[in-house]
């Protein structure tokens, strides 16, 4: 399925778009469908391309198992090559994800961005990480580093070709900290490479409160700091491995916006997709002379942010 959509007939515009596909328990399976999906999305014109969250793999963290770090991989790897490889073929800016095996005992859910000419842009290792009911990612991922070995705060922008790039990762998406400390540092796009939905004890209420949630949280970061969002989230329902629970029904929604939080393209809940939209890359810098949240910040009252608890 490939969905279009233009944000504006500026010249000055940037094509993106967002890849929402099922997983396969095989690392080259999974791989192909990615591949499959970037080169149509290549041919439909994106100059950026963002692949959802741990694409290579099914979604591992249902269960706690020692044996699933054995799919972690260093960078440079054969994930990281082989979508390095893609981005010089077709000469695009791509976002993937890769389960990272830093050192022995250190491991990490990380984004890599690769350049037009296939080089490493960037990394960034998430920074939030969740242990709920189904999503036991603190077994598996130590948090970014705070602060990189070269004194850079761990929420710093990607510089590209096509942009300076404010990546996040999943559970980052629910802290408007995350978001803000991007846009602080130049990102003019929040990208949200995503892994999230249902328990299949849900019900279609409960269902349509966190799909809602999900969506209205980031928009509300897209309007909070002017910035577009692009969110690629999984599709399809993967099994429970130790049979404790009737596995995730991942919602798929992908989704893309412009800097007023206006929906340019969405995917629907159980198809793999294409999407695309056009990006005004002006609309930002227009909309902060009219509503300039971050002329106005109150940087002097906001010191208690940093405490667990105002009490």
């Amino acid at each position: 399925m490939i969905q279009t959509t233009t944000s504006s007939q500026n010249t000055a515009s940037l094509h993106v778009a967002a890849i929402q596909q099922t997983c396969s328990a095989d690392k080259t399976t999974s791989l192909d469908t990615s591949e499959r999906l970037i080169r149509q999305a290549a041919a439909d014109g994106a100059e950026l391309v963002v692949l959802q969250e741990l694409h290579a793999t099914l979604y591992f963290c249902q269960t706690e198992d020692t044996a699933v770090f054995e799919l972690a991989e260093p960078i440079p790897g054969p994930t990281s090559e082989r979508l390095s490889a893609l981005a010089r073929e077709l000469g695009i800016v791509l976002v993937g994800s890769v389960f990272e095996r830093r050192m022995n005992g250190v491991y990490h859910n990380t984004a890599l961005v690769f350049e037009r000419d296939g080089s490493l842009a960037g990394l960034y290792r998430k920074m939030h990480i969740p242990d709920d009911p189904g999503f036991y990612e603190k077994f598996y991922f130590t948090p970014g580093d705070a602060e990189f070995n070269d004194g850079r705060n761990g929420f710093t922008p990607i510089h590209t070709s096509v942009g300076t790039l404010g990546v996040l990762v999943c559970w980052d998406q629910w802290y408007p900290e995350a978001a803000r400390l991007m846009a602080l540092a130049g990102a003019e796009l929040l990208i949200y490479p995503t892994a999230i939905g249902w328990d299949m004890t849900d019900d279609d209420d409960e269902r349509s409160r966190q799909l809602d949630a999900w969506v209205t949280v980031q928009r509300g970061h897209a309007v909070a700091n002017n910035l577009p969002v692009i969110a690629p989230n999984r599709t399809g329902t993967e099994p429970d491995p130790s049979g404790h629970s009737d596995g995730i029904r991942f919602w798929g929604n992908s989704f893309i916006c412009g800097p007023q939080g206006e929906i340019l393209a969405r995917a629907g809940d159980s198809d793999e997709a294409v999407l695309t939209a056009t990006i005004n890359r002006q609309r930002s810098e227009a909309i902060r002379r009219i509503w300039p949240y971050l002329r106005d910040r109150r940087i002097d009252a906001y010191g208690d942010l940093l405490k667990r608890v105002r009490d």
